[in-house]
């Protein structure tokens, strides 16, 4: 079997042909998305195999077309396999901070379609090779005194772990080693990254006071009535303890049986919010002007959402790390505040089956990335994208974990008793329907004992 189909790898069967219009938009996505294979004569759904194509016969002179019409050089290879003819298009990447547009349409791919690119991704694109904005400067040159009266320096070495230096000399020679401050003359410049980590008061630093991260608590499990509306004041390293301990106390209460005795629990778990929360505030887009992270908070559940779409897909989440601000995240995981690489939702997924909640919910809408997790929700309450979502997840936490997916193990997620097997092999049937799962075919046909694994696998 031939493999899935990635960033960088397209297939089409294309048997006869394939339409000109078509073949050129996918060689634009393709460059935009780094370059990549256009592979016809292969089914473009699992099981994938050779089913030949007699498309482009002539490969030079369509060579010769997609260069007058594109502006840049595709080479197709025609191969030859048992089972037909394959003609593989090699794209190359697009430059560095250009994008390739088609009639004036810049195109990416959304899964099996070509679609035009988001306003995000495109700037993003244009603002390869500039001049990183986080590292500008975030006021004018200061004294010492000044940068270390706008700048939490003991928040910082705690947050490191190391001694404070005894003079102001000796902390500003930390905060310059570590590239958060510039010297200028007899003065010291804070970089942006400097004050959005460390400011005591983020509105001390006019670029960045709309940055700070926004708490709002509604009455009830919709926008209609707001109980509290407050925006953090420090940076998000030296305030960030704060603001989880401060949306931890705004969570609704829910009373929990155990035993015959009762206990307080609140709605969703510390370490979902504590991850989610850090998530935000890193993989945000900075280059957003007049808005931030927002944690809004209702009587059934918690969205917390950043500025900008996700590098990765939504769907892959689980298993891929792309961070958009590479230097804050290494810097929030050396204060203690992220994990390692890519395993932040996973231990947000973790957590909310360990704690029998819905699946977490990741959606992308214009501009911004939104979290939802959902307070307790008994399965007979959970609807059909509950259970499918919940089953993908799932599906791909064991993956990354070198396990894979059965009836017994999304039994168990699901808190449901062997007599519930049949309900648990129709999800796995709507979840594989829905193209988000796929049998591991190494272990044969049989039902009883099949393993699943995620699509992209």
């Amino acid at each position: 079997m031939l493999p899935s189909e990635t960033e960088h790898l397209e297939f089409k069967e294309a048997k006869t042909q394939i339409d000109g219009a078509t073949l050129l938009e996918y060689c634009v996505a393709l460059a935009n998305e780094g370059g990549g294979k256009l592979v016809l004569g292969v089914s473009n759904r699992p099981p994938r195999v050779v089913v030949g194509t007699q498309a482009l016969p002539d490969l030079l002179s369509k060579q010769k077309w997609i260069l007058d019409t594109l502006g840049f050089r595709v080479d197709l290879e025609g191969v030859d396999h048992p089972e037909g003819r394959v003609v593989v298009a090699h794209i190359p990447s697009r430059p560095c901070g250009t994008a390739y547009h088609r009639d004036g349409r810049y195109l990416m791919r959304s899964g099996e379609s070509v679609v035009a690119m988001s306003e995000d991704r495109l700037r993003q694109i244009f603002d390869e090779g500039r001049p990183d904005w986080i590292e500008g400067a975030a006021g004018p040159a200061w004294t010492m005194a000044e940068v270390i009266e706008r700048l939490d320096v003991q928040g910082f070495f705690e947050l490191l772990r190391l001694p404070l230096p005894p003079n102001q000399a000796g902390i500003l020679e930390r905060l310059v080693s570590e590239r958060m401050v510039d010297r200028e003359g007899s003065g010291f410049v804070v970089r942006r990254i400097a004050a959005l980590l460390l400011a005591r008061r983020l509105e001390e630093f006019p670029d960045l006071s709309r940055k700070a991260p926004r708490v709002v608590v509604y009455s009830g499990a919709s926008k209609l009535a707001t109980r509290l509306d407050r925006t953090g004041l420090r940076g998000f390293a030296v305030g960030f303890r704060a603001l989880v301990t401060f949306v931890m106390s705004q969570l609704p209460q829910n009373e929990v049986v155990e035993q015959a005795l009762r206990r307080e629990s609140k709605l969703v778990p510390e370490e979902v919010i504590r991850e989610l929360v850090a998530n935000a505030l890193v993989h945000q887009d900075l280059s957003i002007s007049g808005t931030s992270v927002m944690i809004e908070i209702y009587g059934d559940r918690v969205e917390i959402s950043n500025p900008g779409e996700p590098i990765v897909p939504a769907d892959r989440f689980i298993d891929g790390y792309r961070s958009r601000n590479e230097r804050l995240a290494a810097l929030m995981r050396r204060f203690g505040i992220c994990e390692e690489k890519g395993s932040g939702v996973d231990r947000v997924v973790h957590t909310a089956e360990a704690f029998q909640l819905p699946a977490p919910d990741f959606r992308v809408v214009p501009a911004r990335t939104v979290a939802v997790v959902f307070g307790p929700r008994p399965f007979d309450q959970m609807g059909r994208d509950d259970r499918t979502r919940a089953c993908y997840q799932h599906c791909c936490l064991r993956h990354v974990m070198s396990q894979s997916m059965t009836n017994q193990s999304l039994r168990a997620r699901f808190k449901l008793p062997e007599g519930k097997s049949t309900i648990v092999s129709q999800i796995l049937s709507a979840t594989t329907e829905a193209g988000l799962i796929k049998p591991d075919t190494k272990v044969g046909a049989s039902r009883k004992y099949a393993r699943y694994l995620p699509f992209w696998a």
